[in-house]
Parts: structure tokens; C-alpha cells; sequence
């Protein structure tokens, strides 16, 4: 059955040029399984955006928006409104993934394996180490690693990041857990699989934008070579994570995995995976024998079926 789809991108982020690319990308690969698509650029200009929409007049949205106002529950809120079904997970659901102390929260009420750390101020920070090097400088509410920070022992950095973070007045500071970038994405409620992440950076340990979005910025092993016990720990934990966030749709969760301490921990959730030509959600749905047309109409027959009712 032929549906009528909006896909929204762009919007006003820092991580407008990849929403730009997942848009171009799902827009093709919905047209290839059949559908009529038209392509919306959510601006900076609300209004328009909401003009867009209703002259497209779509049975269902794509949401290909990533970063805050895209993921944070603000256009899921908008969508609402409308009446419009739209893909991936709902306001509440994003707002908490998208802020990374209050979903930290969430998954050690839930008994899920985190890093320990504590959200700071800019003076804190300024003045002291909040937590014993090497540790993590986070925005509370960024995606694709921006701002991103690693204070490593006998750096003199910490003062240099303080000084200029343009990201609020508080930062979330984890401690630092060395091994390998492990990823899972959870499709409905089934976790996919495990995709080990090596990073083509000077040290090969931080999965950071360029790592994520630039051609030959990471190296991705599907599945990942780790042991069994680590691998379905990965995956039972992604669920767990998407369940306890109350996500749909699609999620994907980031973890290290610390090898000379045998210990997973969950970093985060991404309730707006990647659906660019190098993201992790269609290369591990590629892996299960779902293929990116079959990907991107599964989401939008899903936001269908819990947002919506199929046209007639």
C-alpha cells in the first residue's frame, strides 16, 4: 500500500548537515519501496515548517531531524498537535534521551550498568577536577559528540574547556572508561545486533563527529568480535534501555566495553539513529536481511500503527 510521507530534515541544530543527509537518503528509499515522498526542510521559521506540513498533507512524517529541537520531544510536541503520525519515539520518551543526566537516571533506577558522574558548573569546573582523571566533559543535551571533551591525567585542559563551553552553564562529567565502542540498535523491541566502532583518531578511542559522518572516519566490525556473555549483555541492555526510556521505533544504544575489567556500561541512547550512507542502524538492519528500503517503510508502517490509523 502507497503512502503519502513527509520527510522532515534539516532543522537548526549543529547537526542540520547530517539531518540534511539522512533525509536525502530515507526520501530515496522510501520512493524505491513505493510511496509518494515529499521532502521538508524544517527552518528556522516555525510557522513555515508547520505550512509545509499541511499542504503536504501526509498520511504519515519521517522524522530524519537530529539534535535538539529535532530529538528532544520540541517537534515530536509540534507533530502532536497536528494530529500527525510521525516516526521514532514520543515527546516524553525523547525529552529523556535527549538529556543525558536525566536518562542516566533512568537506567540506574533501572539497574543498567553506567558510568559513574555528577553534572557540574562552569566554575566547578574551572576551579577543580569534578571527578579523578582521565574523565568526560559532555553537554547535557548535544548529539553526535558535540562538545565532547576527554581530561586526560596531566592535562592543563580542563580551565581551556571551562572558559569556552557554549553549551549552557553545566556539563554532565563521566569518568573516562577505557576499551572499545560498542553499539546496538533496537528495532520495535528486538535488539539487532552488536557493531564494535574503531575510530580512525589519533588515539583510536574516541568515536567523535568525524568518526560517525566522514567516509573513513571509523571502522565498523558486524557483529562484534567479543565474548558471548559481553555480546548478549549488549543486547539485552539496549532493550532494557529502550523500555525503560519508553522508546518506539528505532534506538540506538552507545556503550564501552572495558576488556581488562570485563564491565559493559551504557553511555547513552540515540533515539534518532543515523540514517546516512555510513549510519549503524542500516548497516546492522542490512546484517539481519532488512534491507534500507524495508528499514525506512517498517518505521513508517509502525508510526502508522502506534500513532495512527492506515488511510482507507
Amino acid at each position: 500500500m502507497s503512502l503519502k510521507i513527509a520527510v522532515l530534515q534539516g532543522g537548526i541544530s549543529s547537526e542540520r548537515p547530517v539531518s540534511l543527509r539522512s533525509g536525502a537518503g530515507v526520501a530515496q528509499a522510501l520512493v524505491e519501496a513505493g510511496h509518494d515522498v515529499l521532502r521538508v526542510d524544517a527552518g528556522p521559521d516555525l510557522v513555515e515548517t508547520i505550512r509545509a506540513l499541511r499542504a503536504a498533507c501526509p498520511d504519515v512524517v519521517f522524522n530524519a531531524l537530529h539534535g535538539p529541537l529535532g530529538e528532544d520531544g520540541a517537534i515530536q510536541g509540534v507533530l502532536e498537535w497536528m494530529g500527525l503520525p510521525y516516526t521514532h519515539s514520543s515527546i516524553r520518551a525523547s525529552a529523556l534521551a535527549m538529556d543525558k543526566d536525566a536518562s542516566r537516571r533512568v537506567f540506574a533506577a533501572a539497574g543498567l550498568p553506567v558510568a559513574e558522574g555528577r553534572v557540574v558548573t562552569m566554575d566547578e569546573l574551572a576551579a577543580a577536577d569534578p571527578l579523578p582523571t582521565p574523565y568526560v566533559v559532555k553537554p547535557i543535551a548535544e548529539g553526535s559528540s558535540f562538545g565532547v571533551e576527554i581530561v586526560r591525567t596531566g592535562s592543563n585542559r580542563r580551565q581551556t574547556i571551562a572558559a569556552g563551553w557554549a553549551y549552557g552553564n553545566e556539563a554532565l562529567v563521566e569518568e573516562y572508561i577505557p576499551g572499545r565502542e560498542l553499539t546496538v540498535a533496537v528495532l520495535g523491541d528486538r535488539a539487532l545486533t552488536v557493531t564494535d566502532i574503531v575510530a580512525a583518531s589519533p588515539t583510536g578511542d574516541f568515536y567523535d563527529f568525524d568518526a560517525k559522518y566522514a567516509p573513513g572516519g571509523s571502522v565498523h566490525h558486524v557483529p562484534a568480535q567479543v565474548p558471548e556473555p559481553i555480546f548478549e549483555q549488549a543486547l539485552r541492555c539496549a532493550e532494557a534501555a529502550h523500555k525503560a526510556l519508553g522508546c518506539s521505533g528505532a534506538s540506538r544504544s552507545d556503550f564501552r566495553y572495558d576488556e581488562d575489567n570485563a564491565r559493559l556500561i551504557l553511555l547513552e541512547v540515540n533515539t534518532q539513529p543515523g540514517m546516512t550512507a555510513t549510519s549503524l542502524l542500516p548497516e546492522q538492519a542490512a546484517y539481519c536481511g532488512i534491507s534500507y528500503p524495508e528499514l525506512c517503510d517498517w518505521l513508517v508502517r509502525d508510526a502508522l500503527t502506534t500513532r495512527g490509523k492506515r488511510p482507507a
